[in-house]
């Protein structure tokens, strides 16, 4: 087969599957594509104000793509890791990492935008790309597909009518609570809550991690808005002891300041907060036949370094990559498979320590911890390692 004249179904017009089908579209000129989604064409996406947040690596893939939204973006300047409360055994040492974009000689660690904001460009980008070729681009909105069914040589895809590709790319992943549980399955009992915060004498461009008792909380930097900084909040606790569900908002407000370090800043307001279940829902191999899996429909991880949506760009990127440069449609899946897995799987092992080390009462855990901050702050090769590892993962 040639793989250059595939016929590929693009399941899910998320931006992972977006940005696939754009780079595909570019990189394998005879190819066919045919992008899937639910989603009504029509509908409008550019207000869903979910939060992504994005690594450098992100950034950089997006804007060869011509589809990064800059002036929706909010650039991290630098990153904030920290333990509350302090850890009193630490002595003189601070329980605590700095990361700066300077420091690692970078224009930006990364940056936060909304969902719609990333979105809607690159589906923008998408249908005029498939107007210039309606020969061998199509989309189809509005249309969910229901099953998939290897077929000799490929695939077949039911979404309404079945039809046979040569090639189904299944980025359409949704959250760990809704999601039936794949290979590797493991739920943390822990709740994210989420929203966004209104600061005052914070830094602009700081991103914030503090470990807290029951499990990460997080400030991601927002675009201000009315003068005003903005960072939106994920807020990691204990599900079957959740401080956070009967607090009115006062009194989220109160609690949240007490557990942030003084360089967040003061907290003056406080969005409603959505509850979202966490846990790991991973496959153990990205493709299976002539179906690969990317993004979150491969691996949905904890929030806690903020991962997924870059795990899932790199899937997509280097998926189009080996389909360009290999002689068949095997040998590109083959290279999918053993290229990809090293950074998937540092990233799916990292998350599920740190995820399930909330969970664990053990004494002089929470030390340990706070050692292990203090003691690479105080190693500037350790830092750089750890943002390049954050930035475009592993290589």
């Amino acid at each position: 087969m040639d793989r250059a004249a595939l016929n590929i179904a693009v399941i899910g017009a998320g931006p992972v599957g977006l940005a696939l089908a754009l780079q595909a579209a570019r990189l394998l000129p005879e190819a066919r594509l045919t992008l899937l989604d639910a989603r009504p064409a029509e509908a409008d996406v550019s207000g869903d104000p979910r939060t992504l947040a994005l690594s450098l690596g992100s950034v950089q893939l997006l804007e060869r793509l011509g589809c990064w939204p800059r002036a929706a973006a909010q650039p991290i300047r630098q990153v904030h890791v920290s333990q509350a409360p302090p850890t009193l055994a630490l002595g003189r040492l601070e329980a605590a990492v700095r990361i700066h974009a300077a420091e690692m000689a970078v224009p930006m660690l990364g940056a936060v935008l909304s969902y719609g904001q990333l979105v809607a460009p690159l589906q923008a980008a998408w249908l005029a790309t498939a107007a210039e070729q309606p020969q061998r681009l199509a989309s189809r909105f509005g249309t969910a597909v229901t099953a998939l069914k290897p077929v000799p040589d490929g695939v077949e895809v039911d979404a309404g009518i079945s039809e046979r590709f040569d090639l189904a790319v299944v980025a359409e992943g949704g959250v760990f609570g809704e999601q039936a549980r794949k290979a590797v399955a493991r739920d943390y009992g822990q709740t994210a809550w989420v929203g966004s915060v209104t600061l005052e004498g914070g830094t602009p461009g700081l991103a914030i991690e503090r470990f807290t008792r029951q499990g990460p909380l997080a400030l991601l930097p927002l675009p201000p808005a009315e003068g005003r900084q903005r960072a939106a909040l994920v807020w990691c606790v204990d599900a079957a002891d959740d401080p956070v569900r009967e607090l009115s908002d006062a009194q989220r407000l109160v609690v949240l300041q007490s557990q942030l370090p003084e360089v967040a800043g003061t907290l003056v307001a406080l969005s409603p907060l959505k509850a979202f279940a966490l846990g790991l829902n991973a496959e153990r191999t990205l493709v299976e036949g002539c179906t690969v899996r990317i993004g979150n429909a491969a691996q949905t991880l904890h929030p806690v370094a903020g991962q997924g949506l870059n795990l899932g760009l790199r899937d997509a990127f280097e998926l189009v990559q080996a389909l360009r440069e290999n002689a068949t449609l095997a040998s590109a899946l083959r290279r999918v498979e053993w290229s990809r897995a090293p950074d998937r799987w540092a990233m799916i092992a990292a998350t599920d320590f740190l995820a399930r080390s909330f969970t664990w009462h053990v004494p002089g855990l929470p030390t340990a911890r706070g050692l292990g901050l203090a003691a690479l702050q105080a190693m500037p090769w350790a830092r750089g390692l750890l943002a390049r590892q954050m930035m475009f993962g592993r290589r």
